[in-house]
């Protein structure tokens, strides 16, 4: 595709005029309940609304981090648009302690590893598991980055 022919038009950036009140992911799954019992288990959610086709999640620790669920088949989603997540999203939660939270989680809890706790020159330890409907979930501790990477973060 020509980019000519994209129906998103790339016009200069505009200061928005109204404060944001928030911002979330909302993933679309096929199991609600199942999805809510994983975030509230195993990350420490609260429910703050809930119904059989949408679910509100947040930290009672950081509520500025939420999450939502939505069955992926309520008609509040426009048609052809009402299919359920199928890998391609990756949620990071940053960690103090990435090791205790892998003892946890994974050797006690028996969730998934995908991919192995491992250090990685470009600044984090982490491991990947998985949550219901493919949901990748990167547990990471922010680590210092190796001399090959130091120079590539900004600052900001």
């Amino acid at each position: 595709m020509r980019p000519e022919d994209s129906a998103v038009t790339h016009q200069p950036s505009t200061t928005p005029t109204t404060r944001l009140g928030g911002f979330y992911p909302v993933l679309a799954t096929r199991d609600v309940a199942a999805s809510r019992d994983f975030y509230t288990r195993h990350f420490g959610f609260e429910v703050t609304f809930e119904a059989d086709w949408y679910v509100s999640l947040r930290r009672p620790d950081a509520p500025q981090y939420e999450l939502a669920l939505l069955d992926h088949a309520h008609p509040t989603l426009p048609e052809g648009h009402r299919e359920a997540l199928r890998g391609g999203l990756l949620l990071n939660f940053e960690v103090d302690d990435v090791d205790a939270e892998h003892r946890r989680l994974v050797t006690e809890a028996g969730l998934p590893e995908l991919l192995s706790l491992r250090t990685e020159n470009f600044g984090q330890r982490h491991f990947i598991t998985a949550a219901p409907d493919g949901v990748l979930i990167d547990v990471i501790t922010v680590v210092p980055p190796g001399e090959e990477y130091a120079a590539h973060y900004t600052g900001a």
